[in-house]
Parts: C-alpha cells; sequence; structure tokens
C-alpha cells in the first residue's frame, strides 16, 4: 500500500498547489476540508474528509495511517466566532489528533518572522502555533513564506486591480519597507521536499527578488499598463482608504496587523532565496490577466459571492 499523505485545505490556495505536487511525485493524497462542497479539482485522486475540530476523536481517524501531514490551516483575520485564539486552538487539536494516529511528521505552512512578543496578534498566534508543533513530538519542517504571489494569489492580485481602476494610489508611509516575494508554486516544492527530511527544521520561503513596497506598485502598474498617481500617505489614512474599498467589494482588502508588519518589514528576511521563480517575470507573462478581476479573500472562505471587476471604477 503506497504511503498516503494528508493536506489541509487542498482547494485552497497554498494546499493545492502541495496537493498537485505530492500527486506528481506519485504519492497518495486525503484532504482535510472546511469547505467540502468546493470544486475538487482533484477528481477521484485524492480522498476528501471533513476538517471538523470539534471531532477530534474523527480527526485522528482521518489521521490515521498518514506519512506526513501538510497543514496550510489558519486565518487571515477574525470573522465572527472565528478569532486567532480559536484558530490557535483548533490547531492545537489538529497537532494532538496528528500525534495519536501516528503521522511521522508534518510540515507547516507559517508566515516569516513570528514572534510570541509581537505586537500584531496574526504574527503572536503563528508563532504559538509554531511552539505546538516543536513541543509535540513529531517530527517537522516549518516553512515560512513571505508574500505569495501565484494565478490565484490574492495581496499582487488586489493590488493590480486597484491600479486598473482608480487614477491615484496612496502608499502607506515611505514606502521603502522591503519584501521578498515567493512563487506559489516554490513553497509547494519546498514543503514537499522537507516532508522527506528526518530532521526537524525551519525554513524561510523567500524569493530572488527585493522590492520595496512603492518599486513594487509602480511595477505593477507598468506591467499592466497604466499610468497613475502616488501619493504617500499617512498609516491610518490608506487603512481608511482600503476600509472604504472593501466595502466596495464586499471583502478586508487589508488589516492593520498586514499593513503594520509589512512597514516593519516582517515579510522580508536577509538569508538566501529559497525560491526560484521571479515576480516580474511572472508578471509580464500573467500582464493580461492579474487584477482583472478582485480576489477576495472572504469570498474563498466564508462562501460569500465574489465580487465582480465592475465593482469598482
Amino acid at each position: 500500500m503506497p504511503d498516503v499523505d494528508v493536506v489541509t485545505g487542498a482547494f485552497g490556495y497554498t494546499g493545492r498547489y502541495i496537493t498537485g505536487r505530492l500527486l506528481e511525485s506519485g504519492r497518495s493524497v486525503k484532504t482535510l476540508t472546511g469547505h467540502p462542497n468546493r470544486p475538487n479539482p482533484f477528481g477521484d485522486r485524492i480522498d476528501v474528509a471533513s476538517l471538523d475540530f470539534e471531532e477530534r476523536r474523527a480527526l485522528t481517524e482521518h489521521l490515521r495511517g498518514a506519512t506526513t501531514l501538510y497543514n496550510t490551516y489558519w486565518v487571515r483575520f477574525p470573522r465572527g466566532d472565528v478569532t486567532f485564539e480559536r484558530a490557535v486552538a483548533n490547531s492545537e487539536t489538529l497537532i494532538r489528533a496528528a500525534s495519536d494516529a501516528g503521522v511521522r511528521r508534518i510540515v507547516h505552512v507559517s508566515i516569516t518572522n513570528p514572534s510570541k512578543d509581537s505586537p500584531f496578534e496574526y504574527f503572536r498566534g503563528k508563532a504559538r502555533v509554531e511552539e505546538l508543533i516543536r513541543d509535540s513530538g513529531l517530527g517537522y519542517s516549518i516553512v515560512r513564506p513571505t508574500v505569495i504571489f501565484g494565478k490565484e494569489d490574492i495581496l499582487i492580485n488586489n493590488i493590480a486591480y486597484i491600479l486598473r481602476r482608480l487614477p491615484v494610489f496612496g502608499i502607506p508611509g515611505s514606502g521603502s519597507y522591503r519584501l521578498r516575494p515567493v512563487a506559489v508554486e516554490d513553497v509547494a516544492e519546498l514543503c514537499v521536499r522537507s516532508g522527506l527530511w528526518d530532521t526537524d527544521e525551519v525554513i524561510d520561503a523567500v524569493g530572488p527578488e527585493t522590492f520595496t513596497f512603492e518599486e513594487l506598485v509602480r511595477l505593477i502598474a507598468r506591467v499592466i499598463g497604466r499610468r497613475r498617481l502616488f501619493v504617500h500617505v499617512p498609516p491610518a489614512a490608506a487603512l481608511t482608504a482600503a476600509t472604504a474599498i472593501g466595502r466596495v467589494v464586499g471583502d478586508v482588502v487589508v488589516t492593520r496587523d498586514e499593513m503594520e508588519g509589512l512597514m516593519a518589514g516582517l515579510v522580508t528576511t536577509e538569508g538566501p532565496a529559497t525560491g526560484t521563480r521571479a515576480l516580474t517575470e511572472w508578471l509580464a507573462q500573467n500582464a493580461a490577466v492579474v487584477g482583472k478581476r478582485y480576489a477576495s479573500e472572504v469570498s474563498r472562505h466564508y462562501r460569500s459571492p465574489a465580487p465582480t471587476s465592475d465593482h469598482l471604477g
């Protein structure tokens, strides 16, 4: 019987690419998903089970016999009763179920620069989950991506969406804070490779290019052929504008933690690149489609109607 790997969220973004890479490698895959009715791009090539954190025994049985758990579960922002505290508790349930089921290894998708002392709840929560994994007794690889780009990404796409429709783009603060975008394919390949390792590892997933935020926005505008006025605004004003746009498109465009974490330099590292795909090349290849439609986080995770491209401008 071939080894079985379990991926949380195979119908989502990063989880979909991890699943595809595992299948290409000849692995058998099961997904645990909170959205079993979503379109399944893999058909009968994967088994589908419910990711229900209220049923730890069922989770344990779903994980029993699995070699590696690839975990992409997290929440980008609180909504209703889904809080960061709840996400940490849910993660603890999943980790304990994996341990009870005899899973050999967990590959966990985290974030660059998590810290239990961070002023940002998002980064504190990520650090707490990493600690739970390290203390679990499971073998582990913790993969820490920066900003992920790809066909279904949110940040790069939605910057392009706004640039296509509004004549002015507000850059929070100086715009000189840096980021190192990494391709979703590179993240998936790094996760799958690290699932085969025997040592415990923490790896930053960073791309080969570094941009300031202003350089990134100007690059996107140039690639999609939009001449725009760029103005530097106080972060509070940028957040207010993003909130207003969010009301129009029915989504959370950016959170305070995301904006302040970006400005604090938390989505970059000083180490060597672990991804090979360049954002400049990807943008050039996808210039005709990036930002054509808004990518909604609320629609993706909470089943709201997806906004269309004419909701703004």
